[in-house]
């Protein structure tokens, strides 16, 4: 049977491989790809520990972060195509906005 620690293990593995993505990617694309899976993560936690605890406010927490996280998504592609347009590029360490 498929208990409490199943979920959060997968969570914690989840939220890992999201951690590695953002520090040792380059690719802005790929980080905010990285973001996402941790947002999924912290998702996952949420929904296991309301259903382990027989409450529904875990459920409604993960529906806000499913909607901020799509709000966060169109956000950040946009910024990534507004950089891409003036440097023709989205490698994070040759993005340099606040220099002249």
């Amino acid at each position: 049977m498929i208990g409490l620690e199943h979920f959060l293990i997968l969570s914690a593995i989840l939220f890992s491989i999201g951690i590695y993505g953002v520090l040792v990617k380059r690719n802005a694309i790929a980080i905010l790809m990285s973001i996402e899976i941790m947002l999924n993560a912290v998702n996952i936690a949420m929904v296991a520990f309301s259903r382990y605890l027989a409450l529904l406010t875990g459920q409604v927490f993960a529906i806000f972060i499913i909607t901020v996280a799509a709000a966060e998504a169109a956000v950040g592609l946009a910024i990534v195509v507004a950089i891409y347009r003036s440097r023709r590029t989205v490698d994070v360490g040759e993005v340099d906005l606040m220099k002249w």
